[in-house]
């Protein structure tokens, strides 16, 4: 047995050093459970996630030292391998694999002073082109993985010199956490910054699928709809719940070993398409939306880039869909104007039954500390207000 030590992953030195060991064998940290008592494990973990998503479900996903360093390795064969800026917190998946790699290619994670801001963010990355004392002198590639809101930023501050050159300093920044809007993909290519959409989870030891292609030892299929992942950075499952690792993780007739995302999708040409959450639907007037489908369309219209779309009863329909937009993105319209704007889009799209019932702006979208949406807080603001 393996000892699991609560792990505080503020700092990131520390992290650093603890990683390590939990990859070499021991102690595995405890990401997201300061405060909880030591506990044994099985050999070979490296780290528990304590993590419940957007959904409020608490889960503690085991991953072992062979998940994360597959991982990893997958990632630097896809694009490289180089020197990586902590701009996630380390105690998710996402922020916990810039430090993984930063291991593998033997440096170290430069991190972000403060909060995450436009002037941070290109103050840190700017630092990671310099040549330290003695080096080498040459040019670094520059890695980082942000979140969609964090690119938001950034592109709003570009007009920034400082701000534009960080962000087209970088080889690759990998975005995930939630789906990509398209708008934003093309500004940032417009700029010359290179963005890499990921599709992943923390069961997959973080994106696993880098612009639709899976990475090399990566399976992904459809079993009913449903998007499964197969390949060696699988987590072992869900600490002290048997039940729940059964259900998610099954073995097929070849005894291949497969995760079962809850994502519908689909798998054309080698290309994965990711839909939306099996149980992120609504049933409004006895016809099954999609609120992810409905997200990613309203996304596309200017002012509502990040945009949450979510589902509340409604005394006609039964239920309805309603977009919750910043007050501050909504641009040039009023509100009655956008929210007709969004459901003549979703109705070109999916059908008249898809348009959403309301807009309803605020002063800013709350998000958990990775910095997706609270969709479970933001549920819970609307259906009061409703």
């Amino acid at each position: 047995m393996t000892a699991l030590i609560p792990t505080d992953a503020e700092d990131p030195v520390l992290l650093r050093e603890a990683l390590q060991r939990a990859l070499d064998g021991g102690p595995a940290l405890g990401l997201g459970m300061v405060g909880g008592a030591p506990e044994n494990v099985a050999d070979g973990l490296a780290a528990v996630i304590a993590t419940s998503g957007s959904s409020g479900i608490p889960k503690r996903v085991a991953l072992s030292a062979e998940a994360l360093r597959a991982s990893a390795e997958a990632t630097a064969a896809r694009i490289g391998s180089g020197r990586w800026l902590l701009a996630l917190p380390a105690g998710y998946v996402a922020g916990l694999q810039v430090v993984v790699r930063s291991i593998l290619a033997g440096t170290h994670p430069t991190t972000i002073e403060g909060r995450f801001s436009p002037m941070s963010f290109a103050e840190a990355t700017l630092a990671m082109l310099r040549p330290s004392p003695g080096g080498d002198t040459g040019i670094p590639e520059l890695y980082t993985s942000l979140v969609p809101a964090q690119v938001a930023t950034l592109l709003d501050a570009a007009d920034d010199t400082a701000v534009r050159a960080a962000l087209t300093a970088y080889r690759a920044i990998l975005v995930g956490g939630q789906a990509l809007p398209e708008p934003l993909r093309e500004r940032a290519a417009d700029l010359g910054a290179r963005l890499v959409r990921t599709y992943g989870s923390t069961e997959t030891s973080g994106g696993c699928v880098y612009d639709g292609v899976p990475l090399d030892t990566v399976g992904v299929r459809t079993v009913d709809g449903e998007l499964r992942i197969a390949g060696p950075m699988l987590a072992e499952g869900y600490l002290g719940d048997g039940s729940l690792t059964a259900r998610t993780f099954v073995r097929d007739e070849h005894g291949i070993r497969w995760y079962r995302t809850g994502d519908l999708g689909l798998v054309e040409d080698g290309v994965v398409r990711v839909h939306g959450r099996a149980d992120n639907v609504i049933v409004s007037g006895g016809i099954n939306i999609s609120l992810d489908r409905v997200e990613r369309i309203v996304r596309r219209i200017a002012g509502l880039h990040e945009a949450v779309v979510v589902g509340v009863e409604d005394e006609r329909w039964g239920e309805a869909s309603v977009i919750v937009a910043a007050r501050g993105e909504v641009l040039r319209r009023s509100e009655s104007e956008q929210l007709v704007h969004a459901r003549d889009a979703v109705e070109e799209e999916l059908g008249k039954h898809a348009r959403p019932a309301r807009l309803i702006l605020v002063d800013e979208i709350e998000v958990l500390s990775s910095g997706k949406p609270d969709r479970e807080a933001i549920r819970r603001m609307v259906a009061e207000l409703h």
